[in-house]
């Protein structure tokens, strides 16, 4: 994998209360990832930027919302988000700010 595309497929992690359940239960971290990318690419860039080992990756396309404007309807964009389960025993942690 080009390790350039390897910085562009994951954009960030996905934190909320719903992500948090799922970290707490099984071992999964919830990324927003670029809309063209794939499952190989996602848990590849993962394994290498975080030094995990990752045992399966879901992805999920999210539809941007229709919002009503002061000049009319607008369209927030559609996104992507990848559910990775790692391996048992590996973590990742947001929360530590090196």
């Amino acid at each position: 994998m080009n390790q350039e595309r390897l910085f562009k497929v994951l954009l960030g992690p996905h934190i909320t209360e719903k992500t948090a359940m799922a970290s707490g239960a099984a071992t999964q971290v919830v990324f927003k990832v670029a809309t063209n990318a794939t499952k190989l690419e996602i848990r590849k860039a993962v394994e290498q930027l975080f030094e995990v080992k990752v045992d399966d990756v879901r992805v999920i396309n999210m539809k941007g919302k229709t919002r009503r404007t002061k000049t009319g309807l607008g369209h927030r964009s559609d996104w992507k988000k990848a559910y990775v389960r790692l391996a048992e025993g590996q973590d990742i942690d947001f929360s530590v700010a090196e």
